[in-house]
């Protein structure tokens, strides 16, 4: 008889300024644990929610980490098989940080682990974004990628999933910082013009496929001529206090660049070494509580791993 197990799923930095909807990368830190056990009864049963203050729901169809193991249940052929589920929160809500796609990665890994099935990692994608659709109304991987396969992921088309991993640079680090304050990814989408001008496509275009080469160049400073989003950022910098002088700050200590971390409100700069990073978070860190703003920072490399079983 599986006796249950324990999985972790990070969370990850979306969009990576240039690539809206279409690229991420998983950091290391905070994050979500699920641990499944076998059930008394038929089905999937969410039993536990901790770290939400009660924010979540304990019906399986109506939570991103159910809702994603559910649907791989229902593929696999297993959706009777008594199974039981903690959750762990490890990580806030409406961080810009993946924490519901964090969730959907969980429950999808762990169900999978538990039933021993043949599906890998690239296979359970498509079921994590099924999960965190529940949350934000769409069907973007951005998050749930990075989440799952670890590295830096570009979603070539987020219909078919077609993606592929990236190279990370060894010696990147990315300073990210969570002020605390609320940012709803509904309304953070909801903000931004459906129209682009045809010069911003044309530099924005220039500036991703530029980040993409700089990486397999594994070369810092094209990722430092390439960080600059000149479509989504201008839009969502009013929902963030101080972001310009938090910018300000990180592109004046040498980062490669800085950004909105999805939806915001979390930031992040790239940095091509420890230091840097450590430097640009202290002195964020500091800005951000002289105006009494409580917020956490996290220098993390690129994670490579994603979701694994403890």
């Amino acid at each position: 008889m599986n006796s249950g197990l324990k999985v972790f799923a990070p969370a990850s930095v979306a969009n990576m300024a240039v690539g809206y909807d279409i690229l991420g990368f998983a950091i290391d830190g905070p994050g979500d644990e699920i641990i499944v056990r076998p059930g008394k009864s038929p089905g999937l049963v969410i039993k536990q929610i901790t770290g939400t203050k009660k924010k979540l729901p304990l019906e399986v169809e109506k939570n991103t980490a159910g809702f994603a193991a559910l649907k791989l249940m229902k593929h696999l052929g297993e959706e009777t098989m008594p199974i039981e589920m903690e959750i762990h929160k490890k990580m806030p809500f409406g961080s810009g940080l993946g924490s519901s796609a964090a969730s959907a990665v969980a429950g999808v890994f762990a169900v999978n682990e538990f039933l021993k099935s043949s599906l890998g990692k690239r296979d359970l994608v498509k079921f994590a974004v099924q999960g965190e659709q529940i949350a934000d109304g769409a069907w973007h991987a951005d998050n749930v990628a990075p989440s799952l396969l670890g590295g830096i992921i570009l979603i070539r088309d987020n219909e078919s999933l077609d993606l592929v991993k990236l190279p990370a640079p060894d010696g990147l680090f990315a300073c990210v910082v969570y002020p605390h304050i609320s940012v709803l990814t509904k309304d953070s989408r909801a903000m931004l013009s459906d129209k682009v001008d045809l010069k911003q496509h044309i530099a924005q275009s220039g500036n991703l496929a530029y980040l993409v080469a700089a990486l397999y160049r594994l070369d810092f400073d094209m990722i430092r001529r390439s960080l600059t989003d000149l479509i989504i950022e201008p839009q969502r910098a009013t929902l963030i206090p101080h972001f310009y002088d938090m910018k300000d700050i990180a592109l004046s200590n040498n980062a490669l660049g800085f950004s909105i971390s999805g939806a915001g409100p979390s930031v992040f700069a790239l940095c091509e070494n420890s230091l840097i990073a450590e430097t640009v978070g202290e002195k964020i860190k500091a800005l951000l509580q002289s105006k009494s703003i409580e917020n956490d920072v996290f220098i993390s490399k690129i994670n490579t791993t994603g979701a694994f079983k403890f």
